[in-house]
């Protein structure tokens, strides 16, 4: 069960632990109550052997826009408060996770739409979906050990061009640089991911799950200690008068764009 509306969570008796992000209404903006909710299922998985996979998914137009910025900046922790967030447990638990996880991509995948994807083990991105990491815009700087995990899958110079001048880039831009595992025609992405379901529910599950283990397990301490240095400067960049101009301008255009 899910803690949060708007994060559904079903454990399904083939082993499937499926998340679904069901705000349509907002693209899947995720607010403070839908990170813990992440947080609480990846976290969960981890000491259920009766999960076999984990699969993401969003509902509506887009995988998700990213962060409810007026959710988020309504909730933050006073300045020096060693309060841990919502948002930074699900980091955690991403990067220690040790379940096979399917995100299935479709529309905007923003901020941390995109560096979410980083620790799933296969990314199914439909065509025409849209990945951008705006943090410098907005006067902030990568999570979820983005600045170390983009720059190896696709070249310093490559993930300057998406992580500093925040430029968009689209299914078969994510297949090469190595974000997506498959590229997927539109319309078929729940056929795919249920192929894909399938074939890995196929397979020797104890094999399975100490392959994936063993694909992530020289480089999770680094990429932990990597997140902890983002969230800190993550933090520090919040309390900033540039991230409060920004996020004023980000308000300020949306109230002018069409509804």
């Amino acid at each position: 069960m899910s803690n949060d509306s708007h994060v559904l969570v079903e454990h399904r008796p083939d082993g499937v632990l499926s998340i679904v992000l069901a705000r349509p209404e907002r693209r899947n903006a995720i607010t403070v109550a839908m990170y813990a909710a992440l947080a609480s299922a990846i976290e969960n998985a981890a000491d259920d052997t009766a999960i076999r996979l984990i699969t993401l998914e969003g509902q509506g137009d887009d995988f998700t826009a990213g962060n409810d910025l007026a959710d988020f900046i309504n909730t933050l922790p006073k300045p020096g408060s060693d309060e841990d967030i919502p948002v930074w447990r699900l980091l955690r638990a991403l990067a220690r996770n040790q379940v096979p996880i399917i995100a299935a991509v479709h529309g905007n995948a923003v901020g941390i739409g995109t560096t979410m994807l980083f620790h799933c083990d296969f990314v199914l991105a439909e065509d025409g979906s849209r990945f951008v990491m705006p943090f410098v815009d907005l006067g902030l700087v990568p999570e979820a050990a983005s600045s170390l995990l983009f720059p190896r899958l696709a070249g310093r110079r490559r993930a300057a061009r998406h992580l500093l001048l925040g430029e968009p880039f689209g299914a078969s831009q994510a297949l090469d640089m190595g974000l997506a595992s498959h590229v997927v025609p539109q319309g078929q992405l729940k056929a795919a991911l249920t192929g894909l379901v399938a074939a890995l529910l196929a397979k020797p599950p104890e094999a399975l799950r100490q392959t994936q283990r063993l694909l992530r397990r020289e480089d999770t301490q680094e990429i932990l200690e990597r997140i902890e240095l983002e969230n800190g400067h993550f933090g520090e960049r919040l309390q900033s008068e540039e991230v409060k101009q920004a996020i004023a301008a980000f308000f300020a255009a949306r109230a002018k764009s069409p509804a």
